[in-house]
């Protein structure tokens, strides 16, 4: 394990989040080649935007800036399960990838609900 410096590097959430950057590269690299500037890299930039915004919010110093780059981090997330949809319709991904992917992402979505909601509770 990496020593952590810095307070983003603490959260659950972010770990997590790097796992799923690293898996959707992994499998968009099943994506065909005339796919490379266009499925594939948007995919890839909203895979790799959960982590940044987690780690960008918590640079900001409140819980408020927290929850709300939580909520383009999960903005992020669902626009990887779309283009996700999309590859699997056109046939880039199987059944169990896709279902991989959400799955992770169902997983990633509620950690980072629950942060936000423990951050911002309702009166």
């Amino acid at each position: 394990m990496e020593e952590t410096f810095f307070p983003f590097e603490q959260l659950d959430i972010y770990g997590l989040a790097l796992d799923f950057a690293s898996e959707v590269y992994s499998l968009s690299a099943q994506f065909p080649d005339h796919e490379r500037f266009g499925l594939t890299n948007q995919t890839r930039r909203a895979a790799v935007s959960v982590s940044l915004n987690i780690a960008e919010g918590r640079g900001r110093g409140t819980d408020k800036e927290l929850v709300r780059y939580l909520m383009m981090s999960r903005g992020s997330l669902f626009e990887v399960l779309s283009a996700s949809q999309i590859a699997h319709r056109l046939g880039y991904l199987d059944d169990e990838t896709l279902m991989t992917i959400r799955a992770q992402a169902k997983t990633l979505s509620a950690k980072i609900m629950t942060l936000s909601k423990k951050l911002n509770p309702k009166p």
